[in-house]
């Protein structure tokens, strides 16, 4: 019986290896996937297991549930351990339940946990199985969690080459973590090819390694392309999230709405992202005062906002919140960190300034000005020295005068009542005053049922004093007409006495007077009229002219005043007409306008009425003739054809009440277009042209001044020479002369001779000066010099012995020009040369 019982067990074991294998693929039947994880044979509890891809099975799931309550799954997939698990020899599996109660869809996913160390035997005896199959030199997906506790070296894959069926091959691998830093974190074995880490990594360091496999044979030759290998840290939740400040402080205002922004706090994870691990939660733990509840927190954002509206600066100016924020989502076993939140309460007008008391009284002596008379104080519960707590002051009542004004002490925020115009206690020995006071910011509360403005009363006491003469009202009238005669006496300044309200003891002096018209009376104040008054006088502005009074009493107090003297208007002068020379340009008008005036009033003044005087030309009615346009202008009009020139025409204009004045107008007619034409032109058709000719003109005169002398020099000093030749003409030039022709072509012009043109007889210093031969003509264009022939007489023949004649009277007849003209050719050859002997004579001598 003993034997069987080994014999049992062992189909007991088998047994149950059996129902897991069957438990296993019937999991495997129904689930969408499945999931291999090789772990340690010990997990702790909430010890990050793995990873699953649960988009795969559902891009979306509402609910997750894990099949074995040792383990947990996170919405990113992530595998937890929920309490200790300890992995016997064996496999452990779980299934994950995926439910998306839209669609009332459910999906599986398992789940198999296989120990290191038996995964490791299953590869190795499969060795031979894999070295009967073909096997293909390709990247191998590879991974290892951060931080793993090993045992060390832990074995992580194995690489082999399908060359290794007909080869010895050695494996050997390079880059960073095997010969690069971190130096010697991995190797592999030369003749297996197994890939092992030597301790653990901290994936914020380095997140994956790109190694490159290399298989050789001993005599070094590579039947195999290096092979890129990746291996990837799987990220464990090992770092805290960090605010990015240690203390956040925030301002928000007083009395806001529920639901106001206070402000935002942030903070970071190393951990891998988009993973659980760096899925952020924040909440407020903790608020100081405690009660009541005034801040929420957004568990996403980190915005901090009013949950009440009952923020009240004045009774709590600030809150502290201590917040925290924790990553897997905020679930507990999630790691997390705390600080500070320090929230401000600003200030708003949220109080009314109030007087401290309703009702003031005191006292200022009469005709004082600018002095303090009275501070009075408010309180206010908003924040000091800010505009929601200073004052503004007002007076509502009582200062219709402008006597006082109330301002603002900027130290003390007191209201500070001044005097600023002086009272009089004769006309008021009392004021009374309301004052109010409101913020320099506007109130923030809409007015209910109270006002807005805090007001209180004030009770001024003006207190008498021995006054001087009051100048009351300052400026005063008296009406007059003008040009009344000398010693004419008027009513003149009074002053009174405050006290009695009385003029007597009150003496009087003239202090301006800019005509010197009037005297005034030193006890009485009356004027008399010293010089003719004349309301049309340059002094007088608006038909009053002004003096100055001073009025003093017998202790020699002052008072000054003005005295306007009202002209009553008389009808002493006569309507004008202020423009005398009037221009009718001829060709375009047969007229003109004219205007007159009157320095006396509208009531002596207009409708005017225009006449010719004919008292001193008895043809001037019948030359010209005058229309009346309006009250104030006519239009005259010339009635003969009259010749350009300027005519003195009289113009008699008298006023409504017959007052005449006879003007004398200068009327030129004249060739225009524009008055501006007629007196800016020098021309003798309006009889008093003057020549005027500009420097440009003035210049060109100037100039053909100075070029007449040049030809004329020439010419003398060219005749000069020529006394000294033997002979001074040939002989077919004997009777040449020279004409001025205003044509180039031939014409009638007559025959000249050039002054200043000398001929010589042979063997004779004699000069013979020729005469006139004939008129020159011009026509506007230039004047040409030719020479010409005398048809009848030659200059030899004409010649006497030892004397000479000249050619006029040689000349026996008309000359015909048209025969007798030499070509240009011929005078510049006969002239040049001896105007050349002449300067080569001029230099030697």
């Amino acid at each position: 019986m003993a034997p069987a019982r080994p014999t049992r067990s062992r189909s007991g074991a088998l047994c149950r290896q059996l129902l897991l294998t069957l438990t296993i693929l019937t999991f495997t039947c129904d689930a969408c996937r499945k999931v291999i994880l090789h772990v340690p044979s010990q997990l702790d509890a909430e010890k990050f297991v793995g990873r699953v891809n649960l988009k795969e099975c559902f891009q979306s799931a509402n609910l997750i549930h894990s099949s074995d309550p040792d383990f947990q799954i996170l919405e990113d997939g992530s595998v937890y351990t929920t309490n200790a698990v300890l992995l016997s020899s064996e496999e452990r599996s779980f299934t994950i339940l995926l439910y998306d109660t839209e669609n009332q869809e459910e999906k599986k996913i398992l789940v198999l946990l296989q120990h290191q160390t038996k995964v490791l035997k299953k590869r190795h005896s499969k060795e031979k199985v894999l070295r009967r199959a073909k096997r293909r030199w390709a990247p191998i997906p590879c991974s290892m969690l951060e931080n793993s506790l090993g045992p060390f070296p832990l074995f992580l894959q194995q690489i082999q080459s399908d060359t290794a069926q007909n080869y010895t091959i050695y494996y050997s691998i390079r880059g960073p973590g095997v010969d690069r830093e971190p130096k010697n974190l991995f190797y592999v074995e030369r003749d297996t090819g197994n890939l092992y880490c030597t301790r653990a990594v901290d994936r914020e360091e380095y997140d994956s390694f790109e190694l490159i496999a290399f298989a050789t044979t001993p005599d070094g030759y590579t039947p195999e392309l290096p092979l890129p290998l990746v291996i990837r840290i799987e990220d464990e939740n090992d770092n805290y999230p960090i605010f990015t400040e240690t203390t956040y402080v925030f301002t928000v205002s007083e009395n806001c709405r529920v639901g106001s922004t206070v402000g935002q706090v942030c903070a970071t994870d190393k951990d891998e992202p988009d993973t659980m691990h760096t899925r952020l939660k924040y909440s407020i733990i903790e608020q100081l005062p405690a009660y009541p509840t005034l801040f929420s927190m957004h568990p996403t954002t980190g915005v901090i906002t009013t949950s009440s509206s009952q923020l009240d600066r004045e009774v709590i100016d600030k809150y502290q919140l201590k917040i925290k924020v924790q990553d897997m989502d905020g679930q507990y076993f999630g790691l997390h960190t705390t600080s500070t939140c320090i929230i401000n309460i600003g200030d708003v007008n949220d109080n009314l300034p109030t007087f401290t008391r309703t009702s003031y009284v005191t006292s200022v002596e009469e005709n004082t000005v600018d002095v303090e008379i009275l501070r009075v104080t408010v309180e206010d519960k908003d924040l000091m020295n800010t505009a929601n707590w200073r004052a503004n002051y007002t007076i509502l009542k009582g200062n219709e005068n402008g006597n006082f004004k109330i301002v603002t002490d900027p130290k003390t925020n007191e209201g500070v009542l001044c005097v600023v115009k002086p009272l009089n206690y004769e006309e008021r020995p009392q004021v009374n005053l309301q004052i109010g006071v409101v913020n320099e910011a506007p109130y923030s509360k809409e007015a209910s049922s109270r006002s807005v403005m805090s007001t209180a009363t004030v009770t001024v006491n003006v207190k008498n004093q021995d006054e001087g003469p009051e100048c009351s009202p300052a400026v005063q009238t008296v009406q007059i007409k003008e040009n009344v005669p000398a010693g004419t006496k008027s009513n003149g300044y009074k002053a009174y006495d405050p006290e009695t309200r009385s003029s007597s003891g009150i003496r009087y002096k003239k202090l301006t007077d800019p005509k010197g018209w009037v005297t005034v009376d030193e006890n009485e104040g009356s004027i008399t009229i010293f010089r003719s008054l004349d309301r049309e006088a340059e002094s007088v502005r608006g038909g009053i002219y002004n003096i100055t009074v001073l009025a003093s009493d017998k202790d020699g107090r002052t008072c000054t005043g003005t005295l306007g003297i009202i002209l009553e208007d008389v009808n002493d002068n006569g309507p004008v007409i202020p423009k005398r020379t009037v221009v009718i340009c001829k060709t375009v008008m047969s007229s003109a306008d004219i205007v007159a005036v009157d320095p006396d009033g509208p009531m002596n003044g207009p409708p005017f009425d225009f006449s010719l005087d004919s008292d001193a030309d008895s043809d001037i009615e019948r030359k010209w003739r005058l229309t009346k346009i309006n009250d104030t202008a006519a239009r005259l009009f010339f009635q003969e054809d009259l010749p350009f020139g300027t005519y003195r025409v009289p113009v008699r204009v008298t006023d409504r009440h017959g007052l005449s004045f006879i003007s004398p107008l200068n009327v030129m007619l004249c060739d225009c277009v524009t008055e501006n034409d007629c007196t800016l032109r020098t021309d003798a058709r309006t009889g008093h042209g003057v020549v005027r000719l500009g420097k440009w003109a003035i210049l060109a005169i100037l100039l053909g001044i100075a070029l007449l002398f040049c030809i004329l020099f020439t010419l003398v000093c060219g005749g000069t020479g020529t006394a000294k030749q033997p002979k001074v003409f040939p002989d077919d030039l004997a009777q040449q002369n020279l004409i001025v022709s205003n044509t180039e072509a031939p014409g009638d012009d007559k025959i000249c001779s050039t002054n200043g043109f000398t001929a010589h007889t042979v063997g004779s210093s004699a000069q013979g000066i020729c005469g006139t031969l004939g008129s020159g003509a011009k026509n506007g264009g230039q004047e040409t010099i030719e020479m010409v022939k005398g048809g009848h007489q030659t200059l030899e023949s004409c010649r006497g012995a030892g004397h000479h004649h000249t050619l006029d009277s040689c000349r026996g007849g008309h000359v015909d020009m048209d025969n007798c003209r030499y070509t240009y050719s011929e005078w510049h050859s006969f002239t040049q040369p001896r105007l050349g002997e002449d300067s080569i004579r001029g230099h030697t001598g």
